[in-house]
């Protein structure tokens, strides 16, 4: 989306490419609004009661926290380019801080669930401007490798976060997780306003939109894989917004046990990735998707059979199944971007940000729609057939609207593809 931008001088770029702190700097940013996005999600059933509603509308402070973030990632970029780095993170960050103290004292669950908005739309800032400065600052063969270093931590830090919250909450109550959160964002400004310089030089040569978007989607390969990877990221979102009322109010666990098992299936998604990148540049990029999609549906088929049983009423076989699905998930995922971007490389921007703006904004959706269906059955059949349904559509996509090629994939792209994953888990 930013085009192409002129580097800084080289002494600094290279002082700042050899930084640690700012390596760190990056990752935080980059992570500070969706691990607030995850650490949330145990606390939810207690928000429900808390309140007094129902829980699809405690659900809504996650949903409407993943529309903040999809909003971010097409305003914030194009701010960035215009002003500078530095304004926009310190803006967004200073938004995330106001915003996360009115979660502390909101009185009602409507008043949290406006503040939980703004605080997306401001904290998202880094996720987009992140990835303008390792444009900024590193050599063209270091970009990629550098955006992967940086997703790797992120997800282990996505991975932790709902066990971190679940202790928060269990131990101190839900606005503490918010009083958290808060000094997360103001510990994370400190650290840009002191360290992180600003690294824009030029603005980015424009005009370029509406003709990239327009070949983009004429284009029936770039609309399939499209179609695929956001499908494929719902099913992530359908299974967050339904597990924390089935463990927790179902299962009758808590939510900090809920943590717990919410991370393996994080660990698993890692794996699958890993293993995605080491087999890439031996298979064909269709290979790969249609071998992410049969373990999709394999493990979608048997968590149906389990619910059918009654076995995965036990978080162990819920989970335990879903991890197949996951590290197929990021088979799929991680390939279908891949396509995505290669179809047209010179506008590999435009494609990213039309995959995330997809990606948050039917999340949402689906995430509500997944918390309906864990909250209102006493089983855990219609969360399991939801995510069956969907693993098919993704095959279908396959099937019906990505024509049958053979397009090799390199590392390369799908290191480019992880970073289209990183507003999403």
């Amino acid at each position: 989306m930013h085009g192409m931008i002129s580097k800084p001088p080289g002494t600094a770029t290279t002082n700042l490419a050899t930084s640690r702190l700012v390596l760190l700097l990056l990752v935080v940013m980059t992570g500070i609004a969706p691990i607030s996005l995850y650490i949330l999600v145990p606390a939810l059933p207690v928000l429900a009661t808390t309140f007094g509603r129902d829980i699809s509308i405690a659900q809504m402070t996650v949903s409407l926290y993943m529309v903040g973030i999809a909003l971010s990632q097409l305003i914030m970029g194009p701010l960035s380019d215009k002003f500078g780095r530095r304004p926009v993170l310190l803006g967004g960050l200073a938004l995330m801080v106001v915003a996360s103290a009115a979660c502390i004292f909101a009185e009602t669950l409507p008043q949290l669930i406006a503040a939980r908005f703004f605080q997306a739309l401001g904290g998202a800032s880094g996720m987009v401007v992140s990835r303008a400065i390792i444009r900024d600052i590193y050599a063209r063969d270091r970009v990629a490798s550098m955006i992967s270093l940086v997703v790797a931590a992120l997800m282990i830090g996505q991975m932790v976060s709902p066990l971190t919250g679940g202790l928060i909450e269990t131990a101190f109550g839900w606005r503490a997780i918010f009083y958290a959160v808060t000094i997360a964002a103001i510990a994370v400004a400190i650290g840009i306003a002191i360290a992180l310089p600003e690294t824009r030089r030029s603005r980015a040569a424009g005009g370029g939109f509406r003709g990239d978007v327009g070949t983009l989607i004429k284009s029936r390969a770039f609309i399939g894989y499209v179609m695929c990877q956001v499908l494929a990221s719902q099913i992530i979102f359908t299974f967050a917004g339904g597990g924390p009322y089935i463990v927790v109010t179902q299962m009758g666990r808590t939510s900090a046990e809920y943590g717990a098992w919410f991370a393996t299936t994080g660990f698993a998604y890692l794996v699958g990735n890993l293993l995605c990148v080491r087999f890439a540049p031996r298979h064909s990029l269709e290979k790969l998707i249609w071998f992410g999609l049969g373990l999709q549906l394999c493990g979608s088929l048997l968590n149906l059979l389990w619910s059918f049983t009654g076995w995965n009423e036990a978080p162990a076989w819920l989970f335990g199944t879903q991890m197949i699905v996951m590290v197929g998930n990021a088979f799929v995922m991680a390939n279908s971007a891949a396509g995505a971007i290669s179809i047209r490389p010179e506008a590999a921007g435009t494609a990213s940000g039309a995959m995330g703006f997809l990606q948050q904004g039917i999340g949402a959706l689906m995430s509500q729609f997944g918390a309906y269906l864990g909250g209102h059955s006493a089983t855990t059949l219609p969360l399991t057939a939801a995510v069956l349904a969907i693993s098919l559509l993704c095959a279908c996509t396959m099937i019906f609207v990505v024509p049958r090629r053979e397009l090799m994939v390199s590392e390369t792209l799908i290191e480019q593809a992880e970073e289209e994953e990183n507003g999403m888990m």
